[in-house]
């Protein structure tokens, strides 16, 4: 059996500022060498929060964390130093969900990139340059030396998009983590930029993290799919299985309130309430709340997690839907 690149266990992420806030709990996957994995889920799932986790970008001061992650046999919550420098980018890199901001505004795109290089690799100025330039060609940015010497500002959002995936690959890391990578763009870049964010993981064969919203493009890049909620994995399997055999009640709400062109003129079925405040969640499941099957006692225990071959499910009640009613 292969040895998996990313192994979570019992992550638990707590913010501590003027109050607690418990982001993530017990979330446990594993990741195989070349395999995508979408997380899918409502803002303030917990989805930003595992990648930026998995790249240890909180502010050590404010967040506590528990349980264990190891990349590529590098544990990952007791790197420092040099050690964790060289693992952000050398071995994990991100794809930001704004680029505007992920990116220096006083510093151009290729000024940039050969930092980066320079940083991990510890080539000169030129053998630098002509890396950032044969990687901006790569991701199919138009006029590539152009670009080079372009700030921020001057590119379009698809183009910032891609000088983006650029950076984050510029160095041939193991592990991509794409956050909401194409939610800012319009539908036709969004399509381009999944098609190459696709042909990119074929190619170098890494794997990668991807978190959206949208269940199309789940399908569309991933090889398993996680569903996400108050901080925990509720669903997890095969993309196929996943969406056309949901078990979790949220999992069937979340695809329930997918529209397509079919749907026209019928009402949206939206899952009825809101996420519960992190900071305060409820005794049982965090869902039973919202869900129309709870019992009493998903009101009072935390469901267990049952994980049988690839698939995952945290439910006391699971119901096996072969289509979700639209």
């Amino acid at each position: 059996m292969t040895r998996p690149l990313v192994s979570v266990k019992d992550l638990t992420v707590q913010f501590t500022g003027h109050r607690k806030a418990k982001a993530l709990n017990q979330v446990s996957f594993d990741l195989a060498p070349g395999e995508v994995l979408g997380l899918l889920g409502e803002s303030g799932s917990g989805k930003s929060v595992t990648l930026r986790t998995l790249l240890r970008l909180h502010p050590e001061r404010t967040t506590q964390m528990g349980g264990a992650i190891h990349v590529a046999s590098h544990d990952v919550l007791s790197l420092q130093g040099s050690a964790l420098n060289h693992y952000r980018g050398g071995i994990a890199s991100m794809v930001f969900q704004e680029p505007g901001l992920a990116f220096d505004p006083v510093y151009t795109i290729g000024q940039q990139m050969v930092e980066a290089i320079q940083a991990h690799d510890g080539v000169d100025t030129q053998t630098a340059q002509h890396q950032a330039l044969h990687m901006l060609e790569r991701v199919q940015i138009p006029q590539a030396r152009r670009r080079f010497d372009a700030y921020p500002h001057e590119l379009s959002g698809g183009m910032r998009q891609r000088a983006m995936i650029a950076l984050a690959l510029v160095c041939r890391p193991q592990l991509l983590l794409a956050d909401e990578p194409t939610t800012a763009l319009d539908a036709t870049v969004q399509i381009q930029i999944l098609l190459l964010l696709r042909e990119l993981q074929k190619e170098t064969g890494m794997s990668v993290i991807f978190v959206t919203h949208d269940i199309g493009a789940a399908v569309e890049v991933a090889d398993r799919i996680a569903v996400m909620y108050a901080g925990r994995i509720v669903e997890m399997g095969d993309v196929a299985q996943v969406v056309r055999q949901p078990m979790h009640p949220y999992t069937q709400g979340l695809l329930a309130s997918t529209v397509s062109a079919e749907d026209k003129g019928k009402p949206l079925l939206a899952v009825p309430g809101s996420p519960p405040d992190l900071s305060n969640l409820p005794q049982g499941c965090s869902f039973a709340a919202r869900c129309a099957q709870a019992t009493h006692q998903c009101r009072t225990e935390v469901p267990l997690t049952v994980t049988t071959g690839v698939s995952t499910l945290a439910c006391w009640h699971p119901v096996a839907l072969s289509q979700v009613a639209r």
